[in-house]
């Protein structure tokens, strides 16, 4: 087949010039920007790949790399791909590693406390199968919860005879100790794990972990965080929060390449713990143990680095106070709009760059599908757990003028 015919034949796919041909972004040198200029954000977003076809308000599910991470990973599949075997067997635990222990780093654990996982499922998963549970023991969550972990403690229910609490988190809490108050009142002597979501993937509500787990420890509890959307979203410290077991995704807001999490546990509970996958030795008391997933693409553990190099570039404070900016841009200006609902805390400390709105009229199914056929705006329609919208997560790169848009959208809509 010759080059025309070729691209023909990419034509006749939908795959041609418009697209994968399209000029490349620039790979952004950040240590080259002036983080004082009034442009900044504007050259940080230089740097992304931006399909133009419609503003992208649903980075929660997946952050797409900037072009100097993606070139990097790029880089990574060719080196990998070049030594083959050979990487696998000579390096390639060793890189996993340092990694891993970059990584905890960044949330404040220790090395021998971290590994990277495939995403938060598989990470809390490890806990909840691998977790010494008897008949009666009990565990605790929210309705807020992300489904597959509800399903997930729902089968350790019928494997082991446990039994499951739900509770109800209150989406405009007046006080800290109302949350707490509410996960209290659900422990029973029979209670042993709590899991606690650090930021609610719906709403994006951020709870106040560290109180809740000192209630839980003074309780004889131990609480496992969920935080799918914490990592590379807003700064904390693990060993400050106190949790003993805790996962991520870092294919989110750490912008990793797809298929990356991690899991932390407690130096003194990793004992306690039998693996899913059994590993090459039974015997191991590391990390390691529970973590063995055989052959899997470890040029994405490699480009790990490159994105928390990206990330601290631009600092993760930094960051953090970006995404909550542009979060209080739009939701601000909506809150007491008749005919909207925003199912996210008024408070600035209680979020960050997540929230979730309502038209109060239509269906969040409706709603996602008129902002993006009117509007050309994508999001990602929420209907349970007492939430009704859709949730909106832009990253750094977004604008204000993307903003205005989705304001001017949602204003319309409300009447």
């Amino acid at each position: 087949m010759n080059k025309r015919s070729f691209i023909k034949s990419l034509a006749a796919l939908g795959i041609g010039s418009a697209s994968i041909f399209q000029s490349k972004a620039k790979p952004l040198m950040l240590e080259n920007l002036d983080f004082s200029a009034p442009d900044i954000w504007d050259q940080i977003r230089a740097g992304y790949r931006l399909k133009p076809d419609y503003i992208n308000l649903e980075n929660g599910y997946y952050c797409f790399l900037p072009e100097e991470t993606l070139e990097k990973y790029i880089e990574h599949i060719r080196a990998v791909n070049y030594q083959g075997a050979f990487y696998m067997r000579t390096v390639k635990v060793a890189d996993k590693a340092n990694s891993a222990a970059k990584v905890a780093e960044l949330v404040g654990a220790d090395p021998e406390e971290v590994v990277l996982t495939r995403n938060t499922t598989e990470s809390l998963d490890l806990i909840i199968s691998g977790y010494p549970w008897k008949a009666g023991d009990e565990a605790i969550y929210s309705n807020q919860d992300y489904g597959s972990m509800q399903t997930m403690f729902e089968l350790a229910s019928k494997r082991w005879g446990i039994k499951t609490v739900k509770i109800d988190i209150p989406l405009h809490p007046e006080s800290d100790e109302e949350i707490v108050e509410i996960y209290r009142k659900a422990i029973t002597p029979n209670t042993r794990l709590m899991m606690v979501p650090h930021i609610v993937n719906i709403t994006g509500h951020i709870l106040p972990v560290r109180k809740i787990a000192n209630m839980a420890h003074e309780h004889g509890v131990e609480i496992m965080l969920d935080g799918a959307h914490a990592v590379g979203h807003f700064t904390f410290d693990l060993h400050e929060l106190d949790c003993d077991y805790y996962g991520s995704s870092l294919h989110k807001w750490l912008s990793v390449p797809l298929g990356c999490g991690m899991l932390y546990v407690k130096k003194d509970k990793i004992g306690k713990l039998e693996p899913l996958l059994a590993p090459f030795d039974l015997k191991l008391k590391t990390m390691d143990y529970l973590n063995n997933t055989g052959t899997h693409p470890v040029a994405t553990d490699l480009a790990v680095l490159n994105a928390i190099e990206f990330q601290e570039k631009i600092g993760g404070k930094r960051k953090e106070d970006r995404l909550r900016y542009i979060q209080r841009y739009w939701s601000d200006q909506v809150r007491d709009i008749p005919g909207l609902t925003v199912n996210t805390p008024k408070d600035p400390s209680r979020s960050c760059g997540i929230a979730n709105v309502g038209v109060d009229q239509v269906t969040p199914a409706e709603m996602s599908k008129i902002l993006m056929d009117k509007y050309q705006i994508f999001t990602v329609a929420i209907d349970g757990a007492g939430v009704r919208g859709c949730r909106i997560s832009p990253n750094i790169y977004t604008s204000t003028v993307e903003l205005d848009k989705f304001v001017s959208a949602l204003k319309e809509m409300a009447r």
